[in-house]
């Protein structure tokens, strides 16, 4: 088939131009990302040091620091793996694994577990603030934000474990069965361990959500302003975001220096989280 050479020409300047544009978007993003950590760098590195991570939060920028921020995203971080990961797998493994045949009531929890994972979080703090605040009477407390949260990220760790579920060959629980092992068996010795780098990167992502998100921990009674680290699962608390996002509205410079100082504190937690779920990933695959 013969094509004419004037489609050919206009085809490639398509591609060129396509080619272009996409670079341009790319370029832009980056430096966007670039004048961004360069701003946030020049204004936190000086604060960064041991005094500011330790120190307790004060009304004096010149004396503040992020301890009770840094302790409290850290227990919700911890509870809501706690929560979220059993929860999120034992689902999906059941969805996966002991559902055999689909019928309306599965198509329909499917249908709205993907319809979750893009709801607004704050949606999920109106949602936390009715149930556990209210009709639970948790009150706004850390075991309420942390359960919040465990909402929030639990869509996340089903869709990402079935996902990893499904990449695993069928001949692995075939094998297994055909050697005498139980259908529980051979999900926990041959299926589960297969699926564990993919079921490590959809955690890693939702604690990463968690980690990052301020508006349904403002919701379920968060405060930006507590001197203490939380003693009990009853005690008010703050997080890094919440902080962060008080200091970058107040009218003075040093508090804005102070949460671009909190900003690198997140980032490098962050970085340390991913670079665990890296090395377990690859330990996992060898």
């Amino acid at each position: 088939m013969i094509v004419d050479p004037r489609i050919l020409r206009r085809r490639k300047r398509f591609d060129a131009a396509f080619r272009h544009l996409s670079f341009c978007a790319a370029a832009l993003g980056v430096l966007l990302l670039i004048v961004f950590l360069t701003k946030i760098v020049v204004d936190g590195y000086p604060r960064l040091s041991l005094d500011f991570i330790k120190g307790a939060l004060s009304r004096r920028p010149a004396r503040t620091g992020i301890w009770p921020a840094v302790i409290g995203s850290f227990e919700i971080m911890l509870l809501t793996i706690a929560f979220a990961v059993p929860l999120g797998v034992a689902a999906a493994v059941y969805l996966e694994e002991f559902v055999t045949r689909q019928n309306p009531f599965t198509r329909f929890v499917q249908l709205n577990i993907a319809n979750l994972a893009g709801v607004p979080s704050i949606v999920y703090g109106l949602l936390g603030l009715s149930v556990f605040v209210w009709t639970f009477g948790l009150g706004q407390s850390i075991i309420s934000g942390a359960l919040t949260m465990t909402l929030l990220v639990l869509p996340m760790v089903i869709i990402v474990t079935q996902e990893s579920l499904k990449a695993v060959p069928r001949s692995y629980r075939e094998g297994s069965l055909a050697l005498g092992s139980s259908r529980w068996q051979s999900i926990r010795l041959q299926v589960l361990p297969s699926a564990a780098p993919g079921i490590m990167t959809g955690v890693i992502l939702a604690v990463s959500r968690a980690i990052g998100e301020t508006a349904p921990l403002i919701v379920v009674g968060a405060v930006s302003f507590v001197t203490t680290t939380p003693t009990n699962l009853r005690s008010n608390y703050t997080v890094l975001p919440i902080q962060i996002f008080d200091w970058a509205m107040d009218s003075k410079s040093e508090f804005n220096k102070a949460a671009a100082g909190a900003i690198l504190v997140l980032m490098l937690v962050l970085l340390a989280i991913n670079s665990v779920a890296i090395v377990l990933r690859a330990r996992k695959r060898t």
